[in-house]
């Protein structure tokens, strides 16, 4: 978090433009997200609007350290850096690989550069639609519907449990708890179960016990491979295939932190002594939670059903995780 006092120079301003002025480095893409989850305060007070700021107002900016941090500004992507790649097209589908940063969806019209809407820019499917969502910094695979019945199609299969999200993650420490349970493939897995508690203003807790209003969430994961002593204190850093038995807000990140083992890079649910820690390949600090859609599979689908063509099949990426670990 950071804050600052607004100027005579700046009464008047909206607070984007305000927060900009004082963090040049800030992208407007992140105060835009930040005001949606109520995560800047003007006086103390939450706001969820960009409205306009007063000389002597004091506003404070609930977003990760790292993103303050100019030397480590992620430069705007170039135009030959892609931020989606159509991995596979079926009849009804295409199965879309989305880059980190980027949101796949927005009725505002302040956020630029939606997955959606490059996707309708830039093919001839002008009337794509998405099937599902994941977060604006987990990169990985998106399905898109092609057009309006391909979309009535495809919620259909997730009516039916027909589709399956695998994602990989990097998490603090060794996990072990949970109950043996086998995946929708017949994989070996531990499974998770809690409670998720969403607030009005967007936030995500986690319980053990049921409070009202909560909703259950259980997640299946096994450790793919261990990093040792690469934590701040030594901890270990595992490498989680995950697979998504209930699939609520910020799941994963919400109920691993929960557990003690945040995702590395989570700015929201992780640990800012843990995420200062690690370093990107090339030097820098992690700027995007490393947590990838990595698998889709789909179960038998009806001959009834446009996407039968992808019946019994499954789509695969490798996370591209950009931090520097010990062998």
């Amino acid at each position: 978090m950071r804050d600052f006092t607004v100027s005579k120079a700046q009464d008047g301003l909206h607070v984007v433009k305000a927060s900009q002025e004082a963090f040049p480095q800030l992208k407007s893409a992140d105060l835009f997200h930040a005001l949606k989850r109520r995560d800047i305060r003007i006086d103390g007070k939450k706001i969820n609007k960009d409205i306009a700021v007063k000389a002597g107002n004091v506003v404070e900016i609930w977003l990760p350290d790292v993103l303050f941090d100019a030397k480590n500004a992620q430069a705007p992507a170039k135009p030959d850096e892609p931020m989606f790649e159509i991995v596979a097209e079926t009849k009804g589908l295409l199965i879309v690989n989305k880059s980190q940063g980027i949101a796949v969806h927005s009725g505002r019209s302040d956020i630029d550069d939606t997955l959606i809407d490059l996707i309708r820019e830039t093919t001839k499917y002008k009337d794509a639609e998405l099937c599902h969502r994941i977060d604006m910094n987990t990169g990985g695979l998106v399905l898109i519907a092609k057009n309006k019945q391909a979309l009535a199609d495809c919620v259909e299969l997730f009516k039916n449990n027909l589709v399956t999200k695998r994602y990989r993650a990097l998490v603090l420490g060794e996990p072990d708890e949970g109950e043996p349970a086998v995946g929708e493939d017949g994989t070996i897995y531990k499974e998770v179960k809690g409670y998720l508690e969403k607030t009005k203003a967007g936030k995500v807790y986690i319980h053990d016990d049921k409070h009202p209003g909560d909703l259950d969430i259980a997640t299946k994961y096994k450790i793919l491979k261990t990093f040792k002593d690469a934590g701040p204190d030594g901890e270990s850093v595992s490498d989680l295939e995950l697979e998504l038995v209930t699939g609520r807000t910020h799941q994963i990140r919400a109920q691993f932190a929960h557990l003690g083992h945040p995702v590395i890079g989570d700015g929201n649910y992780g640990r800012n002594k843990v995420n200062m820690h690690f370093e990107t390949k090339d030097g820098k600090k992690v700027r995007y939670q490393q947590l990838f859609s990595c698998q889709i599979l789909f179960g038998r689908i009806p001959k009834n059903n446009m996407h039968v063509d992808v019946s019994g099949k499954t789509y695969k990426i490798l996370p591209d995780y950009n931090v520097k670990l010990a062998k």
